[in-house]
């Protein structure tokens, strides 16, 4: 087995680690667990490994400036809040050692530092609504979810929020600038020059 690693180039040993959950997680992985017919590691492994594939690009140390943008457009909010990033982190995670040419602006990372934030606030508000509606049972089940966004005309019209059209004119803003301009679009498109 060992010589077998060896010829691979692959590590298959497992290694025992500990983790500290909170109730509600445990709670909610053995039911998903139960749900999948599953044991509760399989679900925990499963988290993991999707965990690493989407944040893939931040595990290599070369991949830095624009080519991190999608990273933090999609999964910025949960990063910023998980990991208490500022902007002066994320600026130092996104742009330590980049040549200036590959770079992003610093302007540009005050807006994903900002859109982080203002999605775990809205986040964090909505999940507070909802603890409130179940503790004391003041509205009817699914109420908060029959309430008209923020923006929205009072639920008339294209039902598309302001805060929805801003994140996707955001989103289109940097894929723009820094995916899809000259050199990175081969990076955006995922197409290897074959």
């Amino acid at each position: 087995m060992n010589n077998n690693n060896r010829r691979t180039g692959t590590d298959s040993r497992k290694q025992a680690v500990s983790i500290r959950m909170n109730r509600g997680d445990v709670r909610n992985i053995k039911r998903l667990a139960e749900r999948l017919g599953a044991r509760d590691s399989d679900v925990i492994r499963f988290a993991i490994k999707l965990m690493l594939a989407r944040l893939s690009l931040l595990q290599d140390p070369s991949v830095r400036g624009r080519s991190l943008v999608p990273v933090f457009l999609e999964l910025g909010p949960e990063l910023m809040r998980h990991f208490e990033l500022d902007y002066a982190r994320l600026s130092t995670i996104i742009n330590e050692g980049v040549e200036k040419d590959h770079s992003v602006d610093p302007t540009d990372i005050q807006l994903l530092a900002m859109h982080g934030l203002q999605r775990s606030y809205r986040e964090l508000r909505v999940a507070s609504m909802r603890r409130t509606q179940h503790a004391f049972g003041s509205t009817p089940s699914g109420a908060l979810d029959a309430l008209p966004a923020v923006g929205t005309n009072n639920g008339r019209g294209s039902g598309i929020n302001d805060e929805d059209a801003l994140e996707e004119s955001l989103r289109q803003y940097l894929y723009q600038k820094y995916l899809f301009s000259d050199d990175t679009t081969i990076l955006a498109t995922g197409s290897g020059g074959g």
